[in-house]
């Protein structure tokens, strides 16, 4: 694929007074009530376009200038952004290809494909200006933990900001073909005696997760518990890269593995395996992976912040036009992005999985969505959904119980959905799609669970297999 065009056409920004920092929304309950002030929520088209165009490196599609309120003019114009080579890194990519971040005056954006989840966190530590980056693609709530220096060199406390959820969806639970046919499904049906029968043999039920103690882990952790399965006790879990998963299921390495697409659905493809759940139906609408960076470049840069953050919201409109997903998945299969056929992008994209065991889904509702779904929006990311991430952590005994006594002011410090909310209004989004709420409200799981945000204790209280006593 050819270098970004340079012929990209760009607005003039107008210069204004400086762009004021709103204070932190709180949840009711645990995180706070929402200010009275905002505009009740619902759906509503983007917003209105017209004249100039920008130019896409894929087929020269053009892209027509929404007329916005533009803010203040960015302070700088470069920003280094990682990302993994998975559906929910689109957003970024898209921008980037489609000529969003330089119609927002950010001329200058490098979109870095990351070696995997740990090379992105030693970047964000060391930052841009020591050959790493400002930030990018973040699974939960690895924000957090870096911001806590929990899982940095030395414990060293790296305060991140979260800036928006980048997609729901996009995620399955692949199987190696050996157990196809005994029962390993959405249910895990047949589960505890396939674990029970790999024991007698003097084996172990082995499933990967591309990094510790966030998303992929969490998701195959809720899926076996729901089956009444510990994932500690009857299973063996470790870390292995996204774009490593196929390779070890197909020398026999592990027996599943929870990633984001193509990764699962390539395995499908190559018929060396089968999905046995997608995300979409564990928790549907559940939050994804999001959009963070390093607060002092946020801090330095607010007008810059949100022109990155409405560069990123016109790409998720335009990744949510299923017409535009053909060429989405041309985009991405690019060898500089993910290197995989288009077919293995686009049949998800479009809603459509061939699982295992004869059960396929059609549904553009169960596809990776990045701007909106059925419950509202997916950019916005609601600081209820940072409390689930920290309450799923203390579940597994990956964050102490005390983490829940101080989580409020933990999600305050890092969750600036109030940025999320200038960019929008500066972009004139219209107000029916903007929440008027931090919280999404109670979420309800396929096992009949429930989480209301308004009491996490409860949560843990109602499930049977946990590492923490409520």
């Amino acid at each position: 694929m050819d270098q970004f065009s340079s012929r990209v056409s760009r607005r003039k920004f107008l210069l204004t007074a400086g762009a004021t920092a709103a204070s932190s929304l709180l949840l009711k309950g645990c995180l706070g009530n929402p200010p009275e002030n905002l505009t009740q929520g619902g759906n509503a088209a983007p917003a209105n376009t017209a004249g100039n165009t920008a130019t896409s490196t894929t087929g020269n599609t053009a892209v027509p200038v929404v007329n916005v309120n533009p803010g203040a003019a960015p302070e700088t114009t470069r920003v280094k952004l990682g990302y993994l080579p998975i559906v929910e890194a689109a957003p970024l990519i898209i921008a980037k290809e489609k000529g969003f971040f330089a119609r927002h005056g950010l001329s200058d954006v490098e979109v870095s494909k990351q070696a995997n989840w740990g090379a992105a966190r030693d970047n964000a530590e060391i930052g841009s200006q020591g050959g790493g980056i400002d930030g990018g693609q973040w699974q939960m709530p690895m924000p957090y933990l870096i911001s806590e220096g929990k899982i940095t060199k030395g414990n060293v406390k790296i305060p991140m900001y979260i800036l928006c959820q980048l997609n729901t969806h996009g995620n399955g639970i692949a199987i190696a073909e050996q157990h196809r046919g005994k029962g390993i499904d959405l249910k895990l049906s047949q589960g505890k005696s396939l674990m029970g029968g790999l024991k007698s043999q003097g084996k172990t039920f082995t499933a990967a997760y591309t990094f510790p103690h966030v998303n992929q882990d969490f998701w195959i952790r809720y899926w076996a518990a729901a089956a009444g399965i510990d994932p500690d006790a009857e299973m063996k879990l470790l870390t292995v890269p996204a774009a490593q998963t196929v390779a070890n299921m197909k020398t026999g390495t592990m027996d599943a593995f929870s990633t984001g697409d193509p990764w699962p659905y390539r395995i499908v493809a190559d018929k060396i395996g089968f999905l046995a759940a997608l995300t979409a139906e564990i928790w549907k609408g559940h939050p994804e992976e999001y959009l963070a960076m390093r607060k002092d470049w946020v801090d330095k840069h607010p007008n810059a912040t949100k022109a990155i953050l409405k560069a990123i919201m016109e790409a998720q409109q335009w990744c949510d036009d299923f017409n535009n997903r053909p060429e989405m998945a041309r985009i991405l299969s690019a060898r500089q992005y993910f290197n995989v056929a288009e077919q293995v992008l686009l049949e998800p994209f479009m809603g459509k999985y061939t699982l295992g065991d004869g059960r396929t889904i059609d549904d553009k509702s169960m596809a990776a969505l990045y701007w909106k779904d059925e419950k509202g929006s997916v950019s916005y990311p609601y600081k209820s959904h940072d409390l689930w991430f920290l309450t799923e952590s203390v579940r597994w005994g990956f964050l102490p119980m005390e983490t829940l006594d101080n989580a409020k002011a933990m999600i305050d410090k890092v969750n600036r959905e109030d940025l999320w909310r200038e960019a929008a209004k500066e972009l004139n989004i219209a107000a029916a799609d903007i929440p008027t709420s931090t919280s999404r409200g109670v979420e309800t799981f396929f096992d009949g669970i429930t989480f209301d945000p308004e009491n996490p204790k409860a949560y843990l209280q109602s499930l049977k297999i946990k590492k923490v006593s409520v």
